[in-house]
């Protein structure tokens, strides 16, 4: 039988991160975790909790005219490797905590649970969210099982998802749509190359269109995001003495989110003409929303730079519902998911200090 885990919301948001972090909870493995955030929060009179497998809803509703929701995925990667992260209980020094969550995202998490605890009465109403397998495929994911089950859990005027961000603003997020393009040939002896036609020497086209490929930086809502187009994978040839009929090349393309994931397909199969082209995964994107007066009271209240976010994350989550949402949280991004993974102590602290001023 597992000992249940206790987190004590009067620590500090550092002492949080470190008392969460030291509780494993990789993806599927979280119940333990969502168990002690439960346990925490429920005491709290001016919140009212509930749960949905692995994930943790709580939420205050005291009739302010306006709601924000806070958010954050409890789960992290495995801790396969050989460095610090590789092993619990983390490591603490005088600057920085070091192991696996630390910066992807349990700093995150810890001082959400802390601002749960110290807003009491805060300027505008909060929705807590603390949800389960973000770090894996996306039909797992709990977020998007709140949006799929009880879309209203997420109404609000504006959002923030409690990611690594070092110490700046990440607003919205590029989308991201993978494909594989096909390039046909005929199979050979390859002693007798002439008798076929090599598909993988054919793919050489496809290669060829992805090095001319312009990508744009894009403003959107005042943020710039880089687009990109990548070869990430390819694939062909039976046998050392076949030449090959098929090859298969594996193509990631991240857009900005001025556009969606049906238009990005449509750049594509219009770039590779030709060419059979199966798409694989795709994503929208987010929207900044900085237009939004919720967003710019927020940016106002930070003090902080404001920057395009470079990857993808569930800030689109919210974009889907309509709700504007940024990224803003402790810790390094490039960071994440290493053997080496940190969090400098002083991310934190500003993380929640900026947060609880902003609420209150």
């Amino acid at each position: 039988m597992t000992t249940p885990a206790h987190l004590d919301l009067s620590a500090s948001a550092v002492d949080l991160t470190e008392a969460v972090c030291n509780i494993a909870s990789v993806s599927h493995e979280e119940e333990v975790l969502a168990d002690a955030v439960e346990a925490a929060l429920r005491p709290l009179a001016h919140l009212s909790v509930r749960r949905d497998g692995h994930t943790i809803v709580a939420r205050t509703d005291l009739g302010r005219p306006e709601r924000v929701v806070l958010a954050g995925h409890l789960d992290t990667v495995p801790l396969a490797g050989q460095g610090p992260a590789a092993s619990l209980p983390i490591t603490r020094t005088a600057t920085e905590l070091v192991g696996r969550g630390t910066t992807d995202m349990k700093g995150g998490v810890a001082v959400m649970l802390a601002l749960a605890a110290a807003a009491v009465e805060p300027s505008r109403d909060i929705t807590y969210v603390f949800y389960d397998c973000e770090e894996v495929e996306a039909e797992h994911n709990g977020l998007a099982r709140l949006v799929h089950n009880d879309p209203s859990v997420l109404e609000a005027d504006f959002a923030v998802l409690l990611e690594p961000t070092d110490g700046t603003v990440e607003g919205g997020c590029k989308g991201t749509i993978r494909i594989e393009v096909t390039a046909r040939g005929k199979a050979a002896h390859s002693g007798r190359p002439w008798m076929g036609h090599n598909a993988i020497h054919e793919a050489g086209t496809i290669i060829d269109r992805l090095r001319e490929f312009d990508a744009q930086t894009v403003v959107v809502d005042g943020l710039e995001f880089r687009e990109g187009l990548s070869a990430v994978g390819i694939r062909g040839g039976r046998a050392g003495n076949v030449v090959p009929d098929e090859c298969v090349v594996t193509i990631n393309y991240r857009f900005a989110p001025h556009i969606d994931a049906v238009e990005a397909e449509r750049r594509l199969r219009e770039l590779f003409a030709g060419y059979d082209v199966v798409v694989t995964d795709a994503a929208d994107g987010a929207r900044p929303g900085l237009d939004r007066a919720a967003a710019q009271a927020f940016v106002a209240a930070l003090g902080l730079p404001v920057q395009g976010k470079q990857g993808w994350t569930d800030v689109a989550r919210f974009s889907a519902v309509g709700v504007p949402a940024v990224n803003f949280g402790p810790g390094d991004p490039l960071v994440a998911h290493q053997d080496e993974e940190r969090c400098a102590i002083a991310q934190i602290d500003q993380a929640y200090d900026r947060l609880l001023a902003w609420l209150t």
